[in-house]
């Protein structure tokens, strides 16, 4: 491996630096856009049966919103639950919004590493071609380890930086569609609430300050 980066040059720094990077990224984006952290399995329905039930307190809403991203969103409308719907559909699109580009986080720069790696590896290549032709201007061509190693550092540092690019590029484009796919389900639970919600068993509490049991 030592050799390899030797043989690449310079440019195999920057290129070991994006992988690096790459990996890092990927080991958090995997933990933290776990279903079970963004949208754990039960918490829509629970959420519904305490709408219907008039469980609509301030710690109930304080532990929704710390629980999970769909806690915090669910939290949104349940805190508007005495305004139109439309208002509602407002302030969960808007909060909806944030938690999108928070669970974004660092996916942009996985994709500008996906399109900076290939051109360092490209860079390489061409500081390789230049030293191979200098090294045949001073020496001619019978100098055959100057050849050698301007094609062995051009062929190194492209390779190196298609290793980096494609396995970015792929996990970039896995975790977009993740999250697109978090926040559809996350719209979806968010309009079965508001369906509940405008039964009315919830407004009632809202309006009197306080709970009580569902009819």
């Amino acid at each position: 491996m030592w050799e390899l980066i030797k043989a690449g040059g310079w440019v195999m720094w920057p290129i070991m630096v994006c992988a690096v990077l790459t990996l890092a990224i990927v080991l958090e984006r995997f933990w933290t856009l776990r279903r079970r952290s963004v949208i754990p399995a039960d918490l829509g329905p629970e959420v519904r049966e305490w709408a219907a039930r008039g469980k609509l307190d301030p710690a109930h809403l304080e532990a929704l919103r710390e629980n999970s991203p769909l806690g915090e969103l669910l939290a949104t409308a349940l805190e508007a639950r005495d305004k139109p719907r439309e208002q509602i559909k407002d302030r969960v699109e808007d909060v909806g919004r944030h938690i999108a580009h928070e669970m974004e986080r660092f996916l942009n720069t996985l994709g500008t590493i996906a399109g900076v790696a290939p051109l360092l590896g490209l860079l390489g290549t061409v500081f390789g071609m230049i030293r191979m032709f200098l090294g045949i201007l001073n020496s001619g061509v019978g100098d055959a380890s100057r050849l050698a190693g301007g094609i062995g550092e051009a062929l190194v540092t492209t390779a190196a930086g298609l290793c980096v690019a494609i396995p970015a590029l792929m996990l970039y484009r896995y975790f977009r569609g993740r999250v697109n796919e978090y926040v559809v389900e996350m719209e979806k639970q968010a309009i079965l609430l508001l369906d509940t919600l405008e039964t009315g068993t919830a407004k009632v509490p809202a309006a009197r300050g306080g709970s009580r049991k569902a009819r």
